[in-house]
């Protein structure tokens, strides 16, 4: 059966929890947490990003993911808690998915980087 994107955020958004970003401060503070921005590279250079995370295009997560892939970046680790975030926390809610489906197991919605930022966390 066919989905709407409705539809696909909703499975998304019951399937990965929403954070904030007081929660995905403490949870940078304990380690073992990479933090992704799957927003595309014109994004960033007009807004910056989370200090400290690593950006991968929502298109190319997947592959960034997969230790089979040849694209494989090592910092993707199922040991690892996952939080994704993007500019409203719908790409974010797809890609934790995404994630999720892929075996990676603690994986969490940030949602949009403008909270972080208007929260006073650090941004680069």
């Amino acid at each position: 059966m066919a989905m709407t994107v409705k539809q696909m955020l909703d499975v998304a958004n019951a399937a990965v929890p929403r954070i904030t970003p007081a929660s995905a401060q403490e949870m940078l503070r304990h380690g073992d947490t990479l933090i992704v921005d799957v927003r595309d590279a014109p994004e960033l250079e007009k807004t910056g990003k989370v200090a400290g995370s690593l950006q991968v295009s929502r298109g190319m997560l997947e592959f960034r993911a997969d230790p089979a892939s040849p694209y494989h970046d090592p910092h993707f680790s199922k040991d690892k808690a996952i939080i994704l975030y993007c500019a409203s926390g719908g790409r974010a809610a797809l890609a934790g998915k995404i994630l999720k489906d892929m075996g990676y197991e603690r994986v969490y919605n940030l949602g949009a980087f403008k909270d972080w930022a208007d929260s006073g966390a650090p941004v680069e």
